[in-house]
């Protein structure tokens, strides 16, 4: 080869040759490769990249350069800041760190704070109150706590909340605290209280009411969404404290609160006019209680009654008065029959129901489950059938064509529970069918256990019509084993690796069609 050659063929060996040599051999000019890096973008575009970051990764980017702490301090990046490292937000050492924090970093931007009880003292709430006009949603937590500071000098408090949350203490007495900043909270319109239902031993303790919830609710009459969750001494005088001085309540969740049997909700329900979520999973409801209610005359659209033991007969009472729901939880239930299903089809009005949770309730059989579906599946936006033996593939691929708008759809049993089963689910033509009719879909959960699935060789096909034409999921939930590792790579290969998730750390629910769903977000 002689040297021209050579010199040819040594630059076809660079990257982009052709282009390159084509240019010179026509004799035009060549323009040098831009060495473009991220630090020649604009700084506004830097600062909506950073604003995708947790403050961690921000605080250990401002150490790569100068322009790069600069927009790591800017205020715009510190409006909803959490300081508890146990739930991956910031560790602040001491008081005076936070008081810099609140001084620099957050002053008029910062819309939202979680502190931990030792961040909870005087002069933090001072300057919160002075430097952070806009602070709307505060989050206080003193679970962890085992002593109260004193708070006899607290003499000012952020005056703007719409928002707090109090996650309590099983021994820590509040009402040191709270009476010093009744006065501030009175433009409060939702209140979380979390308890530690959570936190408790299988031993019984003695149970001590550590925030008096009576003065609470006198000091915050503008509230319209209550969620008390998991509050061991919460009863029904307290829910009826509430509904006599809160008539904007709009919302009230007392999931987890055992203490509940419903002797206050004729009077909650008289009494606020314009409550349409109520919320009362794993209560110790009386079925006499909620019937003596006066659901008919109520304008209650949304109802969770999960785990509650209630009767077939108060079921079939409760749904065939209340006026038009929308939004139903009722899983757990032995009482939730076929029976319940017909009188509710027959004499409830079912034309705005939107969402339905029928978890474990495993007395419902398969026709009673596709009548009611073939019927109202149409309107469907969200349906959790797990739990349910009778709920198969087959049941699950004749109903599909009336799920068309179905966004969340659960189903399923478990691996505790597989041995009630019969037979095997063929997962490839479920898929199949669900690509076809549920091009809505955002969220489903297949939770049978790995020994239940059968699949072919060539299921790769089914889970790329699920890929392809179900273009809005985010989430698709599966128990862990050989086929969520083949659903995984088939997800991850076209670059969709956060839609796959295990059973194990995830599962999907209806509570995203709440209306109040982000206002009940908490913790």
């Amino acid at each position: 080869m002689d040297s021209g050659n050579r010199k040819k063929s040594m630059w076809y060996d660079l990257p982009g040759d052709l282009e390159l040599l084509t240019r010179l051999e026509e004799g035009l000019q060549v323009k040098p490769i831009s060495n473009t890096t991220i630090d020649k973008l604009p700084d506004k575009v830097l600062l909506k990249i950073f604003s995708y970051l947790p403050h961690r990764e921000i605080i250990a980017n401002a150490i790569v350069c100068k322009k790069w702490r600069t927009i790591a301090y800017d205020t715009k990046l510190w409006d909803a800041v959490s300081l508890r490292p146990e739930w991956n937000g910031l560790h602040v050492n001491s008081i005076d760190a936070l008081l810099y924090l609140i001084n620099a970093r957050f002053a008029a931007s910062l819309r939202y704070i979680e502190m931990p009880m030792d961040l909870i003292t005087n002069p933090v709430l001072h300057d919160l109150a002075e430097k952070c006009p806009n602070l709307t949603s505060m989050l206080l937590d003193f679970s962890t706590a085992m002593q109260l500071h004193d708070f006899n000098e607290l003499q000012a408090f952020p005056t703007k909340l719409r928002t707090m949350c109090i996650c309590l203490s099983a021994v820590i007495f509040m009402e040191g605290f709270m009476r010093k900043i009744y006065n501030f909270i009175n433009g409060l319109e939702v209140l979380h209280i979390i308890g530690t239902y959570e936190k408790a031993d299988e031993e019984e303790e003695e149970i001590y009411e550590v925030i008096n919830i009576h003065k609470l609710k006198s000091a915050t009459p503008n509230l319209k969404v209550v969620n008390l969750y998991g509050i061991n001494f919460v009863d029904d005088s307290h829910i009826e404290a509430f509904s006599s001085n809160c008539i904007q309540l709009e919302c009230l969740a007392v999931n987890f609160c055992a203490k509940v049997t419903g002797t206050s909700l004729k009077i909650l329900l008289t009494r606020c006019k314009k409550l349409k979520c109520l919320l009362m999973q794993q209560c110790s409801l009386q079925s006499d209680n909620v019937l003596a209610a006066e659901w008919e005359k109520s304008s209650v659209v949304e109802l969770d009654v999960t785990a509650t033991d209630l009767s077939t007969d108060c079921l079939i009472d409760l749904l065939t008065r209340i006026p038009a729901i929308r939004w139903l939880s009722a899983g757990q239930l032995d009482g939730f029959t076929d029976a319940v299903l017909k009188a509710w089809t027959e004499r409830g009005n079912l034309k705005s129901l939107i969402a339905l949770d029928l978890d474990l309730c495993d007395n419902l059989s398969e026709e009673g489950l596709y009548k009611f579906l073939a019927r109202y599946g149409q309107n469907l936006r969200g349906l959790v059938l797990s739990g349910i033996p009778q709920c198969t593939d087959s049941l699950c691929s004749n109903v599909m064509p009336a799920l068309k708008n179905i966004r969340i759809l659960r189903m399923g049993l478990s691996e505790g529970l597989s041995y009630r089963l019969m037979g095997k689910i063929h997962v490839d033509g479920l898929l199949d069918n669900i690509a076809r009719y549920g091009q809505n879909l955002e969220r489903l959960e297949l939770s049978w256990d790995p020994e239940s699935l059968r699949y072919s060789d060539k299921s790769q096909k089914a889970i790329d019509t699920m890929r392809v034409r179900c273009l809005r999921l985010k989430c698709l939930v599966l128990a862990d084993g050989k086929y969520y590792e083949i659903v995984r790579a088939n997800f991850g290969r076209a670059d969709r690796v956060t839609v796959v998730r295990t059973a194990t750390n995830c599962s999907v629910s209806i509570v995203y069609l709440l209306t109040h769903y982000k206002d009940l977000i908490n913790n």
